[in-house]
């Protein structure tokens, strides 16, 4: 499963999703995870932004994660949230700003090894399914 992290410097889950002007990018399985192209976005995401800018950057951002499972960050409205729970993409919070992605994704991992909680297997269906549909549109 693809896994992003809304980060300032690719080290701590410390990013606002909508102000957010990157996003660190894993694959994340049972054997561990690999690092991949990181997403940058660029515009004016700050909250000075007119109510269109803001509304035309977060559509883009949560088009640009339709292919991730989950999406880790520090704080995320209530609007941003809803867009990517219809879309199938499960929004985290950190706790704290010193969060380590590191530290999440060796977590995200062991879990995998063992018995995901229900959330994180109904997560996990989505990728399954899109696995699925991909295989059907080769045949």
């Amino acid at each position: 499963m693809k896994v992003a992290f809304a980060t300032s410097d690719f080290v701590h889950i410390d990013g606002h999703f909508g102000s957010s002007k990157q996003m660190a990018l894993y694959e994340v399985d049972d054997k561990g995870y690999e690092t991949l192209e990181p997403l940058v976005f660029s515009g004016n995401l700050n909250q000075d932004a007119s109510k269109q800018e803001k509304l035309d950057k977060l559509h883009a951002k949560v088009e640009a994660l339709l292919d991730c499972t989950i999406v880790y960050v520090l704080e995320i409205g209530g609007p941003a949230a809803g867009r990517l729970i219809n879309k199938k993409v499960t929004p985290m919070k950190s706790k704290s700003p010193e969060d380590k992605i590191t530290d999440l994704l060796d977590r995200l991992v062991e879990t995998l090894k063992g018995s995901p909680p229900p959330w994180l297997r109904k997560a996990l269906q989505k990728t399954s399914e899109s696995d699925l549909e991909a295989v059907l549109e080769e045949v």
